[in-house]
């Protein structure tokens, strides 16, 4: 995964790409990891093909988009010329950033997310809305997630600015998400990048049952 750089210290290349497709089962396997994280597995319905069936309806960034956290050895990055991963790096450039490990990173289930070179750290779903008082669109993250062994590294700093990046090249207004208030070492980090966290502003939600009975 990294090179050798001095005592203690290895290098490696962090990409963020646009997912495919044939991102599916490993994007599907990260959801579950976060459901798990946020102790939601209990509502967590995800599958490959739900995923398949819904997260490409649009074209990228039109609708609900994935960028794809990778990290493999210095100077490498994903090399793969299907002909969606050719159409992918056309419609957003991969960003590609060299980074110092100053500790080894132990991942059991490395096996698990290594394609070649390359093993998935991490992911993040956003997609299009609006906000009236700006009169402009913008970018809703939904999830943000980065596995437990690569956590405290800056590599979900690389993520949330790739996002943020390619909202300043859409026009966005702003970005936004939510975060639960017990995740304390999530709020310091969002709040580290400049990010305003509302405490004064609570979800309201509709889903299940309460959803199909709200109707006219």
């Amino acid at each position: 995964m990294a090179r050798e750089e001095g005592e203690g210290m290895t290098t490696a290349t962090v990409t963020v790409r646009l997912a495919t497709r044939s991102d599916v089962h490993a994007i599907a396997a990260l959801i579950r990891e976060l459901a798990d994280f946020e102790e939601l597995a209990h509502a967590c319905e995800v599958t490959d093909a739900k995923l398949n069936a819904s997260l490409w309806k649009l074209p990228p960034f039109q609708g609900p988009t994935v960028f794809m956290l990778e990290i493999g050895p210095t100077g490498e990055h994903q090399e793969d010329h299907l002909a969606s991963a050719e159409e992918a790096e056309a419609i957003f450039e991969p960003v590609v950033r060299n980074v110092t490990l100053k500790s080894p990173i132990e991942d059991p289930s490395n096996a698990s997310f290594t394609n070649g070179n390359q093993t998935v750290v991490g992911f993040v779903l956003f997609f299009p809305n609006y906000s009236t008082f700006l009169a402009k669109s913008g970018i809703y993250i939904e999830d943000l997630y980065v596995r437990k062994p690569y956590r405290g590294r800056g590599f979900g700093t690389i993520l949330l600015k790739a996002v943020a990046q390619q909202a300043v090249k859409l026009g966005a207004g702003r970005v936004e998400w939510c975060v639960l208030d017990w995740n304390v070492n999530a709020i310091k980090f969002y709040e580290g990048i400049g990010a305003n966290v509302m405490p004064e502003w609570r979800i309201c939600r509709l889903t299940g049952k309460a959803l199909e009975s709200c109707t006219l």
